[in-house]
């Protein structure tokens, strides 16, 4: 090759170039660009981080504490993350070797898949999923295998779907319940075939369990949590949702000691270690941020009780989630794509969702519609959807 017909773009990884931007994150700009938009698209709460949290960030930079700290994350936050995960959901875990923190748990999801994927191994996906796991699965070198859920099932996996999908090359599945996008969740009894499956199989689970906090009227319950199941999961999670933290990004994984230390390997390459300050928020979230949190959580349930009714009014079928901050309404009586619906959305009505689509093919249909805005907007979004609908119906 000359020198003249050098282009940057032939130095870009054909796997990087075949990769889609994010569905989320192109709503998001799109978003951004325009003026008076009602955005039902994405998930953050729309809480500022209380001030208590905030106030304990502040303390620490006045103080001088701006070093790095251990590539494990801060001993003092490790201990509150096993001391709250024993006293919120019964789980046990070592500070000092089961326990990893992270810039939030996208960065956790990536550490997993790459400290257990080899190429040809395959992951499952029960879907619709969030957007990050089939590509981060693909640059782990792994193969994502989608695994369809649906409406009839309240979105939940069931065990005929996850026996049928596993091969001899199945490494690990993902389960993410309360789930984005769906807000389904999993409770006990339909957890329980699942691990009689992944037990028999020797499958590792990944569990995001980012919403955990996040349920109605049934309390979260965690795959880790059975007999036998902890030393065969990683459970992955942070304070993001719960204590309306997105900007912090900590997060943290749990599980056996041997997969968290490949995990702090690739860490300590790659980030050294999650932002100082944001650790010093986290361990006062932990400690005395659940009041605040309740809260947020009462104020999530008045909203997709309102949201819900909205949508089912309106002819769009609505399955109730009862976790996360999710409504994910059916389009089809529209006759339009799950991308018509969201882009004409936009452009006609100034209300911003996101197809369903960008969570996998079995989305289409859907739209994704984050009710963690405030009260009036929802009701002002619900007008507009209205307007929409009545006309292309």
């Amino acid at each position: 090759m000359s020198r003249q017909d050098w282009h940057p773009d032939d130095c870009i990884s054909p796997l990087i170039k075949s990769l889609p931007p994010s569905g989320i994150r192109r709503f998001f700009e799109l978003v951004s660009q325009a003026k008076g938009v009602i955005s039902l698209g994405i998930g953050e709460p729309d809480f500022a981080t209380p001030w208590h949290i905030r106030e304990a960030s502040v303390f620490g930079l006045e103080r001088g504490h701006t070093s790095y700290t251990s590539n494990w994350g801060m001993i003092e936050l490790r201990e509150e993350i096993s001391r709250y995960l024993n006293r919120r959901y019964d789980l046990s875990y070592l500070p000092d070797s089961e326990l990893l923190v992270t810039v939030g748990v996208s960065e956790a999801v990536d550490l997993a898949l790459r400290a257990i994927l080899s190429p040809g191994d395959e992951v499952l996906i029960p879907e619709p999923a969030f957007v990050s796991y089939g590509p981060c699965t693909l640059m782990a070198g792994g193969t994502p295998r989608p695994l369809i859920t649906s409406a009839a099932d309240e979105f939940r996996l069931t065990p005929e779907t996850l026996e049928q999908a596993i091969t001899e090359k199945t490494k690990a599945i993902i389960l993410s319940y309360p789930n984005n996008p769906t807000g389904a969740i999993m409770p006990k009894e339909h957890l329980l075939p699942l691990v009689e499956i992944l037990q028999n199989h020797n499958i590792l689970v990944i569990s995001d369990e980012i919403y955990s906090e996040l349920t109605y009227e049934a309390q979260h319950s965690s795959i880790a949590g059975f007999s036998g199941m902890k030393e065969r999961t990683l459970v992955l999670n942070g304070l993001s949702k719960a204590f309306a933290m997105t900007g912090w990004r900590v997060g943290y994984a749990a599980g056996p000691s041997e997969i968290i230390a490949a995990m702090c390997k690739i860490h300590q390459y790659t980030i050294m270690c999650a932002p100082t300050q944001a650790q010093r928020a986290a361990i006062e979230a932990l400690r005395n941020g659940e009041p605040e949190m309740q809260r947020m959580i009462r104020s999530y349930d008045q909203r997709r009780r309102l949201i819900v009714k909205g949508f089912n009014d309106l002819g769009l079928d609505c399955f109730e989630p009862r976790g996360a901050f999710y409504a994910f309404p059916s389009i089809t009586r529209t006759g339009l794509s799950s991308e018509e619906f969201a882009q004409r959305l936009l452009a006609e009505e100034s209300v911003a969702v996101v197809p369903g689509n960008a969570f996998g093919e079995s989305g289409e249909g859907f739209v994704r519609c984050c009710y963690a805005v405030a009260t009036s907007d929802i009701e002002k979004a619900l007008e507009r959807i209205g307007r929409f609908v009545q006309r292309n119906s």
